[in-house]
């Protein structure tokens, strides 16, 4: 289907199937100029035992965090298998490969890998909690960035501190709807553009909808989604939601919206536009038909944040503070767990703040006659004001005046422009058993703690207070306006 839509991509070999001279023929009379070969560095049997070490897997490939990846091994061993995997692969096609993927690869592996074998391009899955084990919380969420050297989850803040792969974000999440669901559980359900998925990227209401503000939406620097699938699914799972994507992905490609490009060809020009990690945004205003949902994404290397609009009703779901020299527990020791987990830092958490009764979240609210009362407004929109900001405008009904909300790199601000005298504030909004990082909340800025790592969130303008009816905090606007630095230093 590829060679018959003229569509280029790039196919990722785990160790078995690049050992495996079917594919090795396939692939090899594939024309270069057009599809990329790179490597997938799952670790089944075969790679484990031809770098000398010992299987511990219960089969030849076992999805086990302990066995399936680098972070089961010692960062010694991580190099004998990639040295193994890419001794193999130029016998093979006479290369290394330019480009290394995986469910999630090591900030070790990860920078042996571009400092000895020169790869240009890494990718990794989706944020999620709990699928076969693993969870991915809190960072950079789509697009692409550059990690730190010490967690490679984690965005750097400075280039000397970062490894110089752009590590790109997988399988086509859901802005609006991949976030809550399964709240209230410890796993999360999928809905990305995977082809499998029915509620997804095999439904062709939903697969329009995604590429609409893939491409209409206001993204900052650049849009970017991954297309495709692990093959293990097979051909007859995936085949309805590949013949929905990639006449469109054709069409779009023909009518100049977007381009088709290998994960190499993203790797390099990513690294020749950005030498740090840049500013993106990912914004849906018009969601699938029933629903009234709206939403904003706003990624930098100091902070992801996201506003929801649901019939009228805006609160921020997720703010998350990275930080460089917050290491992996996995940079030095082996994961002896069958789970893999990877957190940056929360200051809010929809997901884990929340349950199927009670959402979680920073809400704008006011005072009216002595009662609090949620704010609401239906009309959203965003423009770009000038390179790396975000400006979203929130228009609040009967005229009671429009939030500017602007977020930089570093900070957020947020002011209220009305004519009449609004009492409004921002009140955290958590359920009641919720683990929370909060030690200690000052009026200029709120410290936390969270695994070991100690940040903060200050407020240059506005300032925090805590009401005494056991809420968490409320953000107070001063002369109608609140800003938050990001940029909180952390200490060990």
């Amino acid at each position: 289907m590829m060679k018959q839509y003229d569509l280029g991509g790039t196919f990722l070999l785990q160790y078995d199937a690049l050992m495996d001279s079917r594919y090795q023929n396939l692939l090899k009379s594939l024309p270069d100029s057009v599809f990329e070969i790179g490597g997938w560095f799952e670790i089944p049997q075969p790679l484990v035992e031809n770098a000398g070490l010992e299987w511990r897997g219960r089969y030849p490939w076992d999805w086990h965090a302990d066995v399936g990846f680098a972070t089961g091994y010692t960062p010694e061993e991580r190099e004998k298998l990639v040295d193994v995997y890419m001794t193999d692969f130029k016998a093979i096609f006479g290369y290394y490969p330019k480009s290394v993927g995986c469910w999630f690869i090591d900030a070790h592996s990860l920078n042996y890998m571009y400092e000895k074998y020169g790869i240009v391009a890494s990718c990794n899955c989706k944020d999620q909690v709990g699928t076969d084990g693993y969870s991915l919380w809190g960072g950079y969420w789509n697009q692409a960035y550059y990690a730190s050297k010490k967690n490679a989850y984690m965005p750097a803040q400075n280039s000397e501190n970062q490894i110089p792969v752009p590590i790109f974000r997988m399988l086509g999440s859901d802005p609006i709807h991949q976030y809550d669901n399964g709240l209230g559980t410890n796993r999360q359900g999928v809905v990305s553009l995977e082809p499998v998925y029915k509620k997804g990227g095999g439904d062709s209401t939903w697969v329009n909808g995604y590429f609409n503000h893939f491409v209409e939406g206001e993204s900052l620097e650049f849009a970017y989604v991954q297309a495709g699938q692990e093959n293990s699914f097979t051909w007859e799972a995936m085949q309805k939601g590949f013949e929905i994507q990639l006449p469109l992905i054709a069409k779009l490609r023909d009518e100049n919206k977007i381009q088709v490009e290998t994960l190499a060809q993203s790797g390099k020009w990513f690294s020749e536009n950005y030498k740090t990690t840049p500013a993106t945004s990912v914004t849906v205003l018009n969601d699938l038909p029933a629903s009234h949902k709206k939403t904003v994404w706003f990624n930098s290397r100091f902070y992801r944040a996201n506003l929801l609009s649901d019939n009228g009703v805006l609160w921020f779901r997720d703010i998350h503070l990275f930080d460089e020299n917050m290491a992996s527990s996995y940079l030095t020791e082996k994961g002896t767990s069958n789970q893999c987990l990877y957190f940056t830092l929360p200051f809010v958490d929809g997901y884990f703040w929340s349950s199927a009764e009670k959402t979680g979240g920073l809400y704008f609210k006011a005072t009216k006659n002595g009662q609090e009362v949620v704010l609401n407004g239906e009309k959203l929109t965003t423009t770009e004001p000038e390179n790396g900001t975000l400006k979203v405008f929130w228009e609040l009904n009967d005229r009671q005046g429009i939030f500017h909300i602007l977020l930089d790199e570093n900070t957020m601000e947020i002011t209220l422009e009305s004519s009449e005298n609004l009492d409004w504030f921002l009140e955290l909004n958590t359920i009641e058993n919720a683990e929370l990082p909060f030690i200690l909340i000052q009026p200029g800025k709120a410290d936390m703690q969270f695994r070991g790592v100690n940040y903060n969130v200050e407020a240059s303008s506005g300032y925090f207070t805590v009401p005494e009816n056991e809420k968490i905090f409320r953000l107070m606007p001063e002369q109608n306006k609140i800003t938050l630095n990001f940029t909180g230093k952390s200490a060990m």
